[in-house]
């Protein structure tokens, strides 16, 4: 569980996070920078990091609060019965490189302010950043990440 300091950074990303969503604008660099610094709640279930693949893309589910998640939890078919804490920097540059393959992050997947970060450069590091055909880019980014949605 998140406490202190710690969930304050979860919180002020889930408070950025509802402003990009209502206003439509913001600084998407200081957001990720949020992110990074910010301990999320990552479901596990039966020992493994929650994903979904869609197309190209394999996302990892991410969630500043523990209602977020619950209400993300209680819509999936599968028991999500535990969560860890986790630095957003760490899964970005550990744990993503890691999985193999493009891997993103769906921040708080589920609610109104529901984010996802993209496995693009300057998000994951560049050796795992995903390279859509240069013609298709834009569609497939979009694309992938309703997916995660």
């Amino acid at each position: 569980m998140t406490t202190g300091v710690v969930g304050m950074r979860a919180a002020a990303l889930a408070r950025r996070m509802t402003e990009l969503t209502k206003s439509g604008e913001g600084d998407l660099r200081a957001l990720v920078g949020e992110f990074r610094r910010s301990e999320v709640l990552v479901p596990v279930v039966e020992g493994s990091l929650l994903t979904v693949a869609t197309d190209d893309v394999r996302w990892l589910f991410a969630f500043t609060g523990m209602e977020t998640l619950e209400r993300f939890a209680e819509q999936r078919p599968e028991t999500v019965d535990e969560w860890m804490p986790v630095f957003g920097a760490r899964l970005l540059d550990q744990v993503i490189p890691g999985i193999g393959g493009p891997v993103g992050v769906a921040v708080d997947a589920g609610s109104p302010a529901g984010l996802v970060l993209p496995p693009v450069q300057d998000i994951v590091p560049d050796a795992v950043a995903w390279q859509p055909a240069q013609d298709d880019a834009p569609d497939q980014v979009a694309t992938a990440a309703e997916g995660a949605r």
